[in-house]
């Protein structure tokens, strides 16, 4: 008779605590991935930024000394979400570099599409100043490069966190592509989140869609 009890009070309050619990501290606790800076420098060219989510990165002029970033970023984030809508991974290179970056295309597609992977290539001035728009406390080395991949919004907006436990302020701008572990437990889940807000938006448009 008690474990029958036991069991109905359980299942009247444990439960929807648990639930609550649950949601406070997963869905709604990440249902939204903050907005660090608007109005991103949009890239020029037939590659822009707008209606994209891009994953950006400055690679700079030695493409030997970012190789182990580049395929870090290939096998963890772009792997993982390629063929994901919108979806598009930008790196970001001093003019000069084309031919070099033929090759590495090759080597990038060996056993994934690489379609999805975006050069740019610009002047040092035009490198500096994108960079400099996406208003964060990084600076580009000697070679215009960073270690550092962003995620930039469809609205030119930079994306990120404001509570992370291991920045001194708690704003993640960015993350360490030599760091798979950086790669793999922040910036995999940051962007999961910008697919989870864009599902549930277009949901609600096709709500919205079927009412009129």
């Amino acid at each position: 008779m008690q474990k029958k009890k036991f069991l109905v009070l359980f299942t009247l309050f444990i439960v929807p605590l648990l639930f609550y619990i649950f949601l406070s501290k997963g869905i709604y606790h990440y249902a939204n991935l903050p907005i660090l800076t608007d109005n991103v420098e949009n890239i020029k060219g037939e590659e822009t930024f707008k209606d994209h989510f891009s994953i950006v990165a400055f690679l700079g002029g030695d493409l030997n000394e970012s190789k182990t970033a580049l395929f870090n970023l290939n096998e963890v984030i772009y792997k993982s979400y390629y063929k994901s809508l919108y979806f598009q991974t930008v790196i970001i290179l001093p003019k000069g570099k084309e031919n070099e970056v033929v090759e590495l295309k090759k080597r990038l597609g060996t056993y994934t599409d690489a379609s999805k992977w975006k050069f740019v290539f610009a002047s040092k001035e035009e490198i500096v100043s994108i960079f400099n728009s996406f208003d964060t406390p990084f600076t580009l080395n000697d070679n215009f490069a960073s270690n550092y991949t962003f995620i930039v919004d469809r609205k030119l907006r930079l994306r990120g966190r404001k509570d992370d436990e291991d920045m001194k302020d708690g704003i993640l701008y960015g993350y360490d592509m030599n760091s798979v572990a950086d790669l793999r437990n922040k910036m995999k889940d940051d962007i999961g989140i910008i697919y989870y807000q864009l599902k549930k938006s277009l949901q609600k448009e096709q709500r919205r869609k079927r009412k009129v």
